[in-house]
C-alpha cells in the first residue's frame, strides 16, 4: 500500500502532538472517492495484558456486505495509553494489518475519531492521510463536542459541534439504541459518510464491517 506522508513512531506524547497538528492541514474533507466495491473495517485489541497490539481488517464486499478478506496483524505495544493519541498506539499494527490485504480497500470505516477529535486528527484521519485512502470515524463514544440527541428512527442524526464548528453527528443506527459518532477522516464530507456507514448496518447497531473487525481484534 502506498504511503502519502510518514512520520517516526517513536515519539515522546509532546511529538505525537506535534504530528497530529503537523498532518492535519493535508485531511480532505470534500468526497474524494471512486467507486466503492470493497469497504474495511479497521478495529484494534490488545493481548498480553496490552503488551502486543493485535490489530484487525475486514473488507466487505459492497453493498452486498458479504466477507470478502480478512488480516490481522500483532505488535509490540510501544505507545502508553493516552486519549486523543491512541492513533501512535495502534496504527503501526493497522498499517501491517493493511499490507497483507491483496488489494486495498475503497473505503476505511475506523473504529474511531475522524476529526471529531480535539485537534481534528483522530485514528481514522491519521489512517486515511497515511495510506491515501477515503477513511471514516465510527466511534462509539463521544470524545468531545455536544449535540442534541437524535430521533429516534434509523437514519436520525444530529451535527455533533465543537467550539461552533461542525465536526461530525450522533447517528441513530436503530431505534431505541444509543447512537454512534461518526465523522470524516479524509476524503470523504460529514453526509456522504453517513450515508456509507448506513448503507453498512444492517439489524444491529454497529456496521457489519466494524462488527467483523471487531470480532477479529478481540479474538
Amino acid at each position: 500500500m502506498n504511503a502519502c506522508f510518514s512520520h517516526s513512531w517513536t515519539l515522546s506524547p509532546a511529538e505525537a502532538i506535534a504530528v497530529q497538528r503537523e498532518l492535519r492541514p493535508h485531511v480532505m474533507l470534500t468526497d474524494q472517492l471512486g467507486p466503492v466495491r470493497r469497504v474495511a473495517g479497521v478495529d484494534v485489541g490488545f493481548e498480553a495484558t496490552g503488551t502486543v497490539t493485535r490489530a484487525a481488517i475486514a473488507v466487505l464486499r459492497f453493498p452486498e456486505l458479504d466477507l470478502l478478506e480478512t488480516a490481522i496483524a500483532r505488535r509490540p505495544t510501544c505507545f502508553p495509553y493516552i486519549p486523543g493519541l491512541l492513533s501512535f498506539r495502534e496504527l503501526p499494527a493497522v498499517l501491517d494489518a493493511l499490507e497483507q490485504l491483496r488489494e486495498p480497500p475503497d473505503l476505511l470505516l475506523c473504529d474511531g475519531q475522524g476529526i471529531a477529535h480535539p485537534r481534528r486528527f483522530g485514528i481514522a484521519s491519521h489512517l486515511g492521510l497515511l495510506v491515501d485512502l477515503p477513511a471514516i470515524g465510527v466511534a462509539k463514544t463521544r470524545l468531545c463536542g455536544t449535540h442534541q440527541e437524535p430521533p429516534d428512527q434509523r437514519g436520525a442524526w444530529t451535527p455533533l459541534s465543537l467550539d461552533g464548528e461542525v465536526i461530525g453527528a450522533a447517528l441513530r443506527t436503530r431505534p431505541g439504541i444509543k447512537p454512534l459518532y461518526i465523522s470524516p477522516g479524509h476524503r470523504i464530507s460529514l453526509e456522504t459518510a453517513i450515508g456509507y456507514v448506513m448503507a453498512c448496518c444492517t439489524r444491529y447497531r454497529l456496521p457489519e464491517t466494524t462488527r467483523h473487525a471487531h470480532r477479529l481484534a478481540s479474538g
